[in-house]
């Protein structure tokens, strides 16, 4: 069983297998497995970017006895687009990574003093040509999803069988989930914090609030216990959001030693970098339970990007939830819009792949009326979809949580059928991965598993 796949459905080890058709050498590149976008190294033709047309590599896959083997190791693949090393591809040299650098130190020192209305051109000017970005897809890119239902669906094709038990993805056998994170980047935000709180509450619903330890604004020890009395998190929100955390190493490692004692002091289990500024690999020097600072696709943003799936997943410990709809910001002062549309379509889509919705509504940007009156038609829309579609709606630690205990529990074969074992199996649910006539992959809760 491949460890990505495994990870991902929690699928007995024995269910379904899969090799390489051959060794694999050279330099990773682009190329596509029925339709899903891949990055790795592939014994047919790859392309060193991702525009035209890429070479699928269903073509090449076949069935050795009961198991499938495929021209790539999806493993690599998976790990490649969660840590974002396809951005490598198809880059200018080093002197534009400096020139890039440069640009941002000087834009962040003057950033305090800009105010919204100057830093929206600003940003509009940069994000100019955005909808030509190919990969990863927007609103939604969820090509490892795609990947593994592929992979998954070939291999039990291979197998022989129609049906493999996997654990449901969420708790009680909801069919998806979604969180409300609140970054705090002022103090004007932190002031507004309390009339946010209200909004959401009269909605019944909570969230994190990632709040920035130094330099930006105080942080007085009743307004962190003011948070968590009412039922939401606190996080922390980069080191002093300069925009700098990740521009040198031996600095980085200096400030996440800081962040580490903030979040001891703050209580706080999770983290998000200013402006989703990130560098994964680095990202073992942060002891957080969870980190928030990636996002699915970000044409928008400052650094783009994208780990395209809608699910969590593990950067060594950490688990990272994704962001996996539009900023607030993004959508407010750089498209200018405050309608549904764009979220429902994001939505949408993470609904289909029963994945997280994951909604980043700073403070600092809903003071105006007509944002508050968007957060609280996404706040109805939520509680619409918890109800319509049986869907999830826990804190992001609470999430984080399920997601560590869930890679923890095994499927048991009994003699009464599949059961779950491991801490917190109380509230995990068989389901059954399924090839229908059609030829497609859905999914199935054993149906001796009622929903709470």
């Amino acid at each position: 069983m491949l460890r990505a796949i495994s990870d991902y459905y929690r699928i007995p080890d024995d269910a379904i297998t899969f090799s390489q058709n051959a060794a694999l050498k050279g330099e990773a590149g682009f190329f596509e497995f029925d339709g899903a976008t891949c990055f790795g190294r592939c014994r047919s033709p790859i392309a060193p970017t991702n525009s035209g047309l890429l070479l699928d590599c269903k073509a090449t896959a076949r069935t050795v006895g009961t198991t499938l083997s495929v021209d790539f190791d999806p493993d690599e693949v998976a790990e490649n687009l969660r840590y974002e090393r396809y951005l490598s591809a198809g880059r200018n040299n080093a002197l534009r990574s400096v020139a890039r650098r440069s640009a941002r130190a000087a834009y962040y020192a003057v950033r305090p003093i800009l105010p919204v209305r100057v830093r929206k051109h600003i940003q509009r000017v940069k994000a100019r040509g955005w909808e030509e970005v190919t990969f990863p897809q927007w609103p939604i890119d969820a090509s490892l999803d795609k990947l593994f239902e592929r992979l998954l669906l070939m291999g039990m094709q291979s197998a022989g069988v129609d049906r493999v038990p996997f654990i449901w993805f969420w708790p009680n056998g909801h069919q998806a989930a979604a969180i409300l994170t609140h970054d705090v980047e002022t103090a004007a935000g932190r002031d507004f914090c309390t009339r946010l709180m209200d909004i959401s509450s009269s909605h019944g619903m909570a969230g994190s609030f990632q709040v920035v330890p130094e330099d930006r604004y105080e942080v007085p020890q009743a307004y962190l216990d003011e948070i968590r009395e009412r039922g939401f998190e606190v996080n922390v929100h980069d080191f002093n959001h300069d925009g700098a955390l990740f521009l040198k190493k031996d600095e980085f490692i200096r400030r996440a030693a800081k962040i580490n004692e903030y979040a001891k002091r703050f209580g706080a289990i999770g983290f998000r970098s200013a402006i989703l500024y990130r560098n994964l690999e680095w990202f073992g020097a942060l002891d957080f339970v969870y980190d928030m600072s990636v996002p699915n696709s970000a044409p928008l943003d400052p650094q783009p990007g994208g780990c395209c799936t809608v699910m969590p997943y593990f950067i060594g410990d950490l688990v990272e939830l994704p962001l996996t709809t539009i900023q607030d910001y993004s959508l407010f002062h750089v498209l200018g819009r405050h309608d549904m549309e764009i979220w429902e379509r994001q939505i949408k889509s993470v609904l289909s792949h029963h994945g997280l919705m994951t909604f980043l509504i700073h403070p600092d940007y809903v003071i105006e009326r007509c944002a508050q009156d968007a957060y609280r038609r996404l706040l109805e829309r939520l509680r619409e979809f918890a109800v319509q579609e049986h869907s999830w709606l826990p804190l992001p630690g609470e999430a984080a949580h399920w997601w560590k205990q869930r890679h923890e529990m095994k499927l048991v074969k009994t003699s009464a059928g599949w059961k779950v074992v491991g801490n917190g199996a109380e509230r995990a649910r068989v389901a059954w991965a399924v090839a229908d006539p059609g030829g497609q992959l859905i999914y199935s809760l054993d149906s001796s598993c009622a929903l709470a």
